[in-house]
This record gives C-alpha cells, structure tokens and sequence, in this order.
C-alpha cells in the first residue's frame, strides 16, 4: 500500500462517521502559557497563537456541522493573573470584536457570550452586547465564549434567583427540580454538552459546566491549545461517534 493510500485510510478513519456528529462541543483551551515558556516567549505570545486556533476550529465547526461550539476563554479565577497578562487577554477581546466579529456575522454564525458581567468595564460589557446583538438571527453556528465564567459561581447565582424568588412567594421551594435550576443557569437556552475536549493533557473540568457536563463525553487531548488543529478536532469527532452514550440506562448494546 502506498504511503498517499495509507494518509488517507487514516484521515478517513478520524472523520466522524455520518450522524454521529456531536450538537454541541465545549472546549477547556489549555496550554497557552506552557506553550509559550518552553519556546521562550511571553505567556502573551502563547495566548495569541490560541486566538488564531480558536479561528480555524470555528470554521471546520461549520464544514462538519457542530451547531453549537462553547470555549473557555476566561473564567472567573483569571483575574488573579499577572495584571499585564489580563491587560493582553481583555485586549484579544477587543480585537476579536473590532476584528472577527463582522467575519463571523458573515459566515451566519452567532455569538453568544456566558458569564458574570456584574463589576465588569463599561467599554467590555459594552462589547459583549454589541458581539450578540449583532449577530443574534444567525444559524449556522452558535460560538458561546464564556467570560468571567465560574461553574461554581453559576450555581451560586442561580441558588440565590431560587431563594429571591421562593422569598418573594413566586415560587414553591418544594417545586424545584432539575428544570428550574437549568433554567436560571447562564446557559438556560443552550442544549448540554455532548462533548468536552481539554487540551494540553490536564484531565479535569477547573470549574467549567458543572452542572451542564453531567452527562458530556470527555476527550483528553496531550497537544497544548497552540499546537490544537483540525485534524485533532476531527479525532475528538471521531472518538465521540464510537462512544455509547447511556444517559445512566443499559448499554444499547447490551439490550439487544
């Protein structure tokens, strides 16, 4: 067999079989500082690289389906960083919507952002209303960039809405159930994940989607985010189609 052959019995081999592709993909994008130390560059310089990835993973999101792709761009526990590195992350974000807004708006996908955006900087929450407004009758694809984002925070303001509300007499404290949490959740109109890729090969959620990743699929990927390409997403897509998501019943194989 030749080598060209066998190139292409292996990309074949990570595309994710037909039907299998997974509705919605959060991403844990890790690995921008250690990337950048071991080639000797500023942690910023990593953290440029990642934004260029999270360019090219939206659009092969879009050539394979995925309707919905959530990342972690910069959670509630960020701010304790360096003040320049935080300076360079909240200027990415300009960038992004000064830059890469109108492009996204062009290929039909919208933005929704999650996260606290109480004490945040007018100019900032500014920019977040101005990302989701513009785009907010798209189809194509759902980028959800969650900021100033805390899974443990989530649950507490929810926690204190369910209070406020049973307080107020709106609401039966017997009555609360799953739904009712969900549904004052940050993302109380987004479906759960049904995959979540980390990078960098750490193995844990660092308080990302608690409540949502109940029944996600995890995939471990060694590469650190700089290095993440479409040929590693595409394996992600194609471990996820060979998963047998049980939901806590009996295998479907087992039941046959």
């Amino acid at each position: 067999m030749s080598a060209s052959a066998d190139a292409s019995d292996l990309a074949a081999e990570q595309q994710p079989e037909e039907g299998c592709t997974p509705r919605h993909v959060a991403i844990i994008m890790d690995g921008n500082g250690r990337w950048a130390a071991a080639r000797g560059l500023p942690r910023t310089e990593g953290h440029r690289r990642g934004a260029d990835v999270i360019r090219r993973i939206v659009r092969r999101s879009i050539e394979i389906g995925v309707e919905i792709l959530t990342v972690f761009s910069f959670s509630s526990e960020n701010w304790s960083r360096p003040a320049t590195e935080v300076s360079y992350l909240l200027g990415l974000l300009r960038r992004f919507v000064r830059t890469d807004l109108a492009n996204l708006h062009k290929n039909g996908v919208r933005v929704r952002v999650i996260g606290a955006r109480e004490g945040l900087a007018s100019d900032i929450r500014a920019l977040l209303e101005e990302a989701e407004h513009l785009t907010c009758d798209n189809t194509k694809l759902t980028l959800v960039v969650a900021f100033n984002y805390g899974g443990r925070q989530e649950l507490v303001a929810a926690a204190q809405k369910l209070a406020e509300d049973a307080a107020a007499g709106r609401l039966d404290p017997k009555s609360i159930d799953c739904d009712t949490i969900s549904e004052r959740l940050y993302t109380f109109d987004i479906p759960d994940p049904d995959l979540i890729i980390r990078t960098s090969g750490e193995q844990r959620l660092s308080n990302f989607l608690l409540w949502q990743a109940a029944y996600s699929e995890f995939y471990f990927e060694t590469a650190l985010w700089p290095d993440y390409d479409e040929e590693a997403f595409d394996r992600a897509l194609a471990a996820f189609a060979k998963r047998d998501r049980r939901f806590g019943r009996v295998s479907s194989q087992a039941a046959t």
